[in-house]
């Protein structure tokens, strides 16, 4: 497995970005050429979910820090202005929350960090709002639980929530729901709910911005000789030795952004770390340049995301199609419609994945259902528009969407 790198050096460029040992020759010019046509699937994504950390929105603890906000904001916006849509995921509640209450370090006790986050989280969005208002784009506060984007059922709905926000042209703002959710508090870190949400909505790409250039061979604060991993498979278990803890106000070191890229891997979506402190990264990152580092999946996204679904291994139910859904779920790759029903067995629950066999009984498909057994069984053999006649509200039109379908 070869990692490229690019040697550590404590010189600063007039612009204001760390320096490289490669910056002062050809070859370092012609690598970051290089780097940026190398990073073609990068600069091609369209969807994508941004982190950013508390150590960099609160100037390490002082407070929420309102131009690296509108600097943040104002990359934002250009990178919707290309055609982007964007899932903002950010931290900094707690530690926002610390700062307003005027406490001195980081409580330990549970209720105090609740406390906190609740406090925090209205000054963290509120901040946001006035910054994208310049812009005229509204925004729309996310509080999850890991729960809500493991948990089948809950999946759906955040799914869903989500891909309308973004259609709508809104500004999703992501957090930790902190305030009620012990085990996030605890153990839990903003960069595996960033890699959750690309999962979530098929994201093409996860930049974590970070308070350090990315991901380096060695520790470069004790290390002079460390250097940048440029990118790598984020596979390779050459990197679990590299990674390292996290600071004292963030809870996500190099451990969960390694973490948190390969969960993004399974859906296909590629990872960029980078440091936030360094001017234009959103607009450098996502155009391709060679910043930070790039953890490569090697998977074409739709292909990881199927995958990903044919992995799951409970299968509480099945249904059983007619001979004109199977052709159209094999030979057009569509969602599956209630028409295409002919009987529901088992007893599943809405976001299960359940199988769809033809009328041998073959298994041609799987996915996560958008009904329970029970509801589904009213709908099948009916047409998408009765569904809020039968089941008295207005539902999805497809039992299984395409994009949570696999073909066997």
């Amino acid at each position: 497995m070869t990692i490229s790198t690019w040697k550590w050096s404590t010189s600063t460029r007039q612009d204001g970005r760390a320096g490289t040992a490669n910056d002062n020759n050809d070859n370092g010019n012609n690598d970051r050429d290089r780097g940026v046509s190398e990073r073609s699937e990068v600069a091609g994504a369209r969807r994508w979910v941004v982190k950013v950390g508390s150590a960099l929105l609160t100037n390490d603890g002082r407070g929420l820090d309102q131009e690296v906000i509108g600097s943040l904001v104002d990359q934002l916006a250009a990178l919707r202005q290309r055609g982007c849509e964007v899932v903002l995921v950010s931290s900094g509640a707690v530690a926002a929350g610390i700062v307003r209450l005027g406490w001195s370090s980081r409580p330990s006790a549970l209720h105090d960090l609740q406390a906190a986050a609740a406090v925090g989280q209205s000054v963290l969005v509120q901040s946001y709002e006035n910054a994208f208002n310049r812009y005229g784009i509204a925004t729309a506060q996310i509080l999850l639980g890991h729960d809500d984007v493991i948990a089948r059922d809950r999946y759906l709905n955040a799914r869903g929530t989500l891909t309308t926000l973004l259609q709508l042209g809104v500004m999703p703002i992501v957090n930790e729901n902190d305030t009620v959710v012990t085990d996030e508090i605890r153990f839990g870190d903003n960069d595996t709910l960033a890699a959750l949400v690309a999962n979530l909505i098929d994201a093409d790409a996860l930049l974590l911005l970070t308070d350090q250039q990315g991901l380096f061979n060695a520790d470069p604060r004790h290390n002079p000789a460390a250097e940048l991993v440029r990118q790598c498979d984020v596979h390779a278990p050459e990197l679990d030795g590299m990674a390292g803890e996290g600071g004292v106000l963030g809870r996500g070191g190099m451990v969960t952004k390694l973490r948190a890229a390969r969960l993004a891997a399974r859906s296909g979506s590629e990872t960029l770390i980078a440091s936030g402190r360094e001017p234009d990264i959103v607009q450098r990152a996502t155009s391709g340049e060679d910043v930070g580092t790039w953890l490569r999946t090697g998977k074409q996204p739709q292909n990881a995301r199927k995958q990903w679904l044919a992995g799951m291994v409970r299968v509480p139910g099945s249904v059983e199609l007619d001979d004109g859904a199977v052709r159209v779920l094999r030979e057009s790759g569509r969602s599956l419609l209630p028409v295409g029903v002919v009987a529901v067995q088992g007893n599943f629950q809405r976001g299960d994945m359940v199988a769809c066999r033809d009328r041998q009984g073959r298994e041609v498909a799987r996915g996560l259902v958008n009904y329970n057994a029970e509801e589904a069984r009213r709908l099948q053999g009916k047409p998408s528009s009765a569904i809020a006649d039968i089941l008295g509200y207005r539902g999805d039109e497809e039992l299984i969407h395409r994009d949570n379908l696999v073909l066997l």
